[in-house]
């Protein structure tokens, strides 16, 4: 995906919202200090305070991810994503609730060469080999759309990249247009595809932990248009062996 913005998103106006009525203290209150309504989603609130929030969240996954990606502890790798992912959609649920953000520049201040992830990619497609690849419906909403076959590796490499670009604009000193393409992209990529490395994760850790094998991979591969019906999940047996022992937990028979 292109980290250029489309000129048409540039040149929206902003939607107008009802700001909502704070509310109205009790009688037996009515002495005390009135206590002012904090609402996540309006623009009342300072800026600066909600934007170093979001950036703290986000580049804590970086660095998380980043250091996962080494390999040296890959015996908790599956459960440390879990754990990073899930915070990282709370981030992304704040985005997603706040009213439209709006950049103050008509066009976007060139940030040079994107960030490379390709490193990033092979070595958490190399650590997650036998985990790496499961089927995912891209828009539950659109009816008798079949599953296809995604990369964990693949979804939290694109993650990072987007979340990169929002970061170099916020070290820049450039926090709303950080926070418009934070808000964006979330809508538009990166809310989805770590949405659906969640949905993966998470089931990985639950089959072990329930002590339910899934069916060995079956040729499953994301350079491959197969039927819904020669889709499996990417689990199985191979992954009991190489986490429910790692993790601590009783084998899968």
């Amino acid at each position: 995906m292109s980290k250029k913005k489309q000129q048409q998103e540039k040149s929206a106006e902003p939607q107008t919202e009802a700001t909502p009525e704070p509310i109205a203290a009790s009688d037996a209150a009515s002495d005390a200090a009135p206590v002012p309504a904090v609402l996540l989603h309006a623009s009342a609130q300072d800026p600066d305070s909600f934007a170093v929030q979001i950036s703290d969240q986000i580049e804590s996954f970086i660095v998380a991810v980043t250091e996962v990606a080494k390999g040296d502890e890959p015996d908790s790798a599956v459960p440390f994503l879990l754990l990073e992912v899930s915070q990282l959609l709370l981030a992304g649920g704040r985005l997603g609730a706040h009213e439209d953000i709006v950049p103050e520049d008509r066009y976007e201040p060139d940030l040079g060469p994107e960030r490379d992830v390709d490193d990033l990619r092979e070595r958490l497609a190399a650590m997650l080999e036998p985990i790496d690849v499961y089927s995912e419906v891209f828009d539950p909403y659109e009816p008798r759309k079949a599953p296809v076959a995604c990369r964990i590796s693949d979804d939290l490499a694109d993650v990072v990249a987007d979340l990169s670009h929002g970061l170099a604009h916020f070290r820049a000193g450039r926090t709303v247009e950080a926070l418009w393409w934070w808000q964006f992209s979330y809508f538009s990529n990166w809310g989805s595809t770590a949405s659906a490395a969640l949905r993966a994760l998470q089931s990985l850790v639950a089959h072990v932990r329930l002590n339910q094998p899934l069916e060995d991979l079956n040729g499953l591969d994301t350079d491959e248009d197969l039927a819904e019906d020669a889709l499996a999940e990417a689990a199985g047996k191979v992954m009991a062996e190489e986490i429910a022992g790692p993790l601590g937990l009783r084998s899968v028979q």
